[in-house]
C-alpha cells in the first residue's frame, strides 16, 4: 500500500540539515535560487531561508511573459531577502534572439517545446553567471514526480548543484509547503512551467500530480512493472507510464566510451 504521507518537521529537520551539510563541505556562504512565482521554488527558499542569512541568499525571477514579483514581494520581505539581492530580469529578449539565431520560427516543428528549452536553458546561464558574481551555489527547485515524469529540459531547469526537495513528490511538497506556512496564494496557483501562456503542468500531462504520485509511489517502491491492478485502480496509469517511459533516456546521460565498455 502506497503512502505519501509525510511527517513534516522531520522532513523541514532533514533537509535544512542537508542545506547546512552542503554549504559547509563545499565552502559556500551564498545561495543563488531562481524563484518562479510556484510553489516549489518558494518551498525551496523557505527551506535555504531557515539556515542561510538572507544577506547571503540571492533571488532571481526570470521571467518570459509577464514579471509576477510584485506578488512575490511581500513573500520576499517576510523572509528578510534585501532588496539588492532581488533580480528581477525579463528573458524575452534573449530567448527571442537565440531562437531567430537557430531559425526557430512559430512555423517550426515542435516550435513550443524548442522555445521552452531555450527558456529554461537561458534561466540556467543566468542563474550560474549570477552564482560566480556572488561566489555561490545554485539551490535546484525540482521535486520527485518531475524527475520521474522527465518533466525538465536537460541543462536547463535540472541543472543545479544542490537539490533540497528532490526527494520529495508534489503531493508531499504540498504538505511541507502548508507546514512552513507558504502563502496560500502560492500553493493554490496551478503548477506551470512557464512555457506559454495560461500552461500548466497537468494539461500538459493530462493526469493530475495527485494521480501519478500514487501509480509512481506503488511503481518505485515495489519495483515492478506496469500491473493490471495499476492499470484497473488508475485510469491514466498507462499516460504516466508512457511520460516516464519517453523521457527515461534522461537520466542516463552523457553516454561515454567508459560505459560501452564496461
Amino acid at each position: 500500500m502506497n503512502n505519501l504521507k509525510i511527517n513534516p518537521v522531520l522532513e523541514e529537520k532533514k533537509i535544512t540539515s542537508f542545506i547546512s551539510d552542503v554549504l559547509k563541505t563545499q565552502g559556500f556562504d551564498n545561495v543563488i535560487i531562481g524563484l518562479s512565482g510556484g510553489i516549489d521554488s518558494a518551498l525551496s527558499l523557505s527551506l535555504v531561508r531557515k539556515v542561510v542569512d538572507p544577506k547571503n541568499i540571492f533571488v532571481a525571477h526570470l521571467y518570459y511573459f509577464k514579471s509576477q514579483i510584485n506578488s512575490l514581494l511581500p513573500f520576499l520581505k517576510k523572509a528578510n531577502i534585501p532588496q539588492k539581492n532581488i533580480y528581477n530580469i525579463s528573458i524575452k529578449n534573449v530567448v527571442g534572439q537565440t531562437a531567430k539565431a537557430a531559425g526557430l520560427t512559430k512555423n517550426s516543428k515542435d516550435y513550443q517545446t524548442r522555445l521552452g528549452n531555450m527558456m529554461a536553458r537561458t534561466r540556467m546561464i543566468l542563474l550560474y553567471d549570477l552564482a560566480k558574481k556572488h561566489q555561490g551555489l545554485v539551490c535546484g527547485t525540482e521535486n520527485k514526480s518531475e524527475l520521474f515524469l522527465g518533466y525538465f529540459t536537460r541543462f536547463g531547469d535540472e541543472a543545479s548543484d544542490f537539490e533540497p526537495i528532490q526527494h520529495l513528490y508534489k503531493t508531499q511538497v504540498y504538505q511541507l509547503a502548508k507546514h512552513l506556512n507558504i502563502p496560500e496564494k502560492i500553493i493554490s496557483q496551478a503548477p506551470s512551467a512557464g512555457l506559454y501562456d495560461n500552461q500548466t503542468d497537468e494539461k500538459d500531462f493530462g493526469f493530475s500530480y495527485e494521480e501519478a504520485d500514487k501509480v509512481l509511489d506503488i511503481y518505485l517502491n515495489n519495483k515492478k512493472s506496469v500491473s493490471k491492478t495499476i492499470l484497473k485502480n488508475f485510469p491514466n496509469a498507462q499516460k504516466i507510464f508512457d511520460w516516464v517511459n519517453k523521457n527515461s533516456f534522461k537520466h542516463h546521460l552523457p553516454h561515454t566510451i567508459k560505459q560501452l565498455t564496461t
